[in-house]
């Protein structure tokens, strides 16, 4: 669906250029994000892998948009540090960080093997944590500063056979809560964007299991991925596809809204009730710190937005 501009109703924005971090920016959300958000009038860094070689044409592609590059791998703590130090040394500072990068996977989960699980969460979780550490030094010297996670829908609901993509994503719900709480009190924000099913190259280049010799046990329903995957690659080829540009616009007014009044959560597209269970776990989560003493850290954000 696409955000229009009644979306901004009651919002108070920013009118200023932001310097901006993207990881995961050679495809997908992260790269229509990063040149949505310089169209915009900010100053974006868009990370990604390989910017010398294999991902040099999308580099280029990302110049000619007005959108600096930076090496940087999330998988890599020196590769992170050296990525974040390029930008603070070209730009001074860094207002906003937006965690993109992420893989896929899905099918049957007992035949994934524990090494591609832990590459998944290495990147989708982990990557998540290195990031923010490399940044928040600098913003808590600045006393403000944004991330922005990128998580999914699927951090809410469960859809079989993408038990482990999801997985990764629930852990992202957690941990954006807690840094959210103790980031509350120095002018940071922290937010969730949840995307629905959209047509990015996540779905082409999902994991598939390694140890497919165990699907078999599965009878009729070890070929139940295939087909929920080629049902939705039919739906991003037909007309009705939903359009990924929703995601992109939803971060930029994110970014340009005034801090201390984003949302927590922010569900883009068909939601299969992960707007209804936001609101559910928002009301609990507010009880569990008032029961602990800490309803303080619940700072201004707390609601969340669907569109």
């Amino acid at each position: 669906m696409r955000l229009r501009s009644s979306n901004l109703i009651g919002w108070e924005t920013l009118n200023m250029s932001r310097t901006i971090l993207i990881t995961g920016a050679s495809s997908g959300f992260g790269r229509d994000t990063a040149e949505t958000l310089s169209r915009a009038g900010h100053r974006v860094f868009a990370s990604m892998r390989d910017v010398a070689g294999r991902n040099r044409p999308q580099a280029d592609a990302l110049r000619a948009s007005d959108v600096q590059v930076v090496e940087l791998d999330v998988t890599d703590d020196a590769s992170v540090e050296r990525g974040v130090a390029s930008v603070l040394e070209h730009a001074g500072r860094l207002d906003v960080l937006i965690n993109n990068a992420g893989i896929g996977s899905a099918g049957v989960s007992e035949a994934f093997t524990t090494k591609q699980v832990q590459a998944l969460f290495d990147v989708n979780v982990f990557g998540i944590q290195r990031m923010s550490r490399a940044v928040l030094p600098t913003f808590r010297k600045q006393g403000e500063g944004l991330i922005v996670n990128i998580g999914s829908i699927l951090g809410r609901v469960t859809f079989p056979f993408f038990g482990l993509y999801g997985a990764s994503k629930f852990a992202i719900e957690a941990l954006t809560d807690s840094y959210r709480y103790e980031l509350s009190t120095l002018g940071i924000d922290v937010v969730l964007v949840q995307p629905s099913n959209y047509p990015t190259n996540i779905f082409a280049s999902a994991q598939r299991p390694a140890d497919a010799a165990r699907v078999p046990g599965y009878g009729e329903a070890g070929a139940i991925p295939d087909k929920m995957v080629e049902t939705l690659m039919a739906l991003f080829a037909s007309d009705h596809a939903p359009d990924p540009h929703d995601v992109a616009e939803a971060i930029v007014q994110l970014v340009e809204r005034a801090p201390g009044t984003r949302p927590a959560r922010w569900v883009v597209g068909q939601s299969f009730g992960a707007d209804a269970l936001n609101a559910q776990a928002a009301a609990i989560q507010a009880q569990t710190l008032e029961s602990l003493g800490l309803a303080h850290l619940a700072g201004p954000q707390g609601q969340s937005a669907a569109a």
